[in-house]
């Protein structure tokens, strides 16, 4: 079946959004009077949200006394600049263009809360772009669970055969699999790493947005 669609993920595949939560991260320290923490370590933490930045920030487990408040702390201010250095990766302005070139209809489906995920894209502008925006709050589980991808597809009026979805993470490849989509999973996000994406199971697995026009050409021509 040839492709009919294309859905992301948001942080660390469409998107860049680890300038954001770094930036948000040394405020919290500054504030603090602590030293700046090594990006890297947020960078690596990020596909495990808000609890595993603060985490990784501060040095603490989640059962400690001041957890809770730093979390809702880190939540506020990222509702407040959730879009302030966040932009697409190198390379996929491009795919994107090529993709609708294609006449092809391209959405997001990530576990970022409604909140987060709407204001972002529509200061990036792509909100007019993109045909669909699946957030936790449109459904009962969330990714690797494909209820997501599922509910992405009917909106869309397709099968989810001729979708394919691009993942950084392994449970955005594990929701794929289940909803009986195709896979692709980047190897340019927000993976740890003693994590390998050639071990996720994806149909294909590439290390740049322009790797990824390749792969929408294959598939395109039903190759």
């Amino acid at each position: 079946m040839k492709l009919r669609a294309v859905l992301f993920d948001m942080d660390g595949t469409l998107l860049d959004t680890a300038p954001d939560f770094i930036a948000i991260c040394q405020a919290m320290r500054e504030a603090r009077g602590l030293p700046p923490v090594d990006e890297q370590r947020v960078r690596e933490v990020i596909s495990g949200g808000a609890r595993a930045m603060v985490s990784a920030t501060f040095a603490l487990l989640p059962d400690a006394a001041e957890f809770e408040a730093l979390r809702l702390e880190f939540l506020e201010r990222y509702q407040a600049g959730c879009a302030v250095h966040t932009r697409p990766f190198d390379g996929m302005e491009q795919l994107l263009a090529d993709i609708e070139h294609a006449h092809l209809p391209w959405g997001v489906v990530t576990n970022k809360p409604v909140r987060f995920a709407e204001p972002i894209m529509q200061q990036l502008g792509l909100a007019q772009r993109s045909k669909v925006l699946v957030c936790p709050d449109h459904v009962t589980r969330s990714k690797p669970d494909p209820e997501m991808l599922l509910l992405a597809c009917q909106q869309l009026g397709l099968p989810p055969q001729s979708v394919l979805f691009i993942g950084d993470d392994l449970r955005d490849i594990e929701a794929g699999r289940a909803a009986g989509t195709r896979t692709a999973a980047v190897r340019f996000g927000y993976i740890h790493p003693y994590d390998n994406p050639g071990h996720w199971g994806a149909d294909v697995v590439v290390d740049t947005p322009q790797q990824l026009r390749r792969v929408l050409d294959q598939a395109l021509c039903g190759c």
